[in-house]
């Protein structure tokens, strides 16, 4: 046990224990922040002028004003395929098809399965309405 006998030696131990402390909390934060990132995967979410980010933003509020909307500006058959399968390939899907290999790859791929793939609750209505719009265009 370390004896304080001067004003000097108090402010030398505080000096220590907050440098030794400060140093154990900061590597303590730098490693919880690593592993959350490496849990959490990349956040890699799509983001459009008008729908919002794949992630963030419900498109159901745009289904009949934009996403199945006949004007030539409104999103077309391959764009909605491809913001469908995005969100899947974001996740980790493993595309089966030749298109979605070709479009996407498998490289890093995890869920064979899109219904076991975790997604959010607003990523799931997302696809549900972005495959609505497919169908109500003809989609194939």
């Amino acid at each position: 046990m370390t004896q304080i006998n001067t004003a000097s030696d108090l402010d030398a131990i505080i000096s220590r224990w907050r440098t030794a402390f400060m140093g154990k909390r900061i590597r303590l934060f730098g490693t919880a922040a690593v592993l959350a990132i490496a849990i959490s995967g990349p956040a890699t979410a799509d983001c459009y002028d008008i729908l919002g980010c794949t992630d963030r933003n419900l498109f159901s509020r745009h289904f009949h004003d934009y996403l199945a909307a006949p004007h030539p500006d409104g999103p077309n058959c391959q764009f909605l395929w491809e913001m469908r399968n995005g969100i899947l390939a974001e996740r980790g899907y493993c595309f089966h098809t030749a298109r979605g290999k070709a479009h996407f790859g498998n490289e890093g791929c995890r869920y064979d399965d899109a219904d076991s793939v975790p997604l959010s609750s607003i990523e799931r209505s997302n696809i549900a309405t972005i495959a609505r719009a497919e169908r109500v265009k003809g989609c194939r």
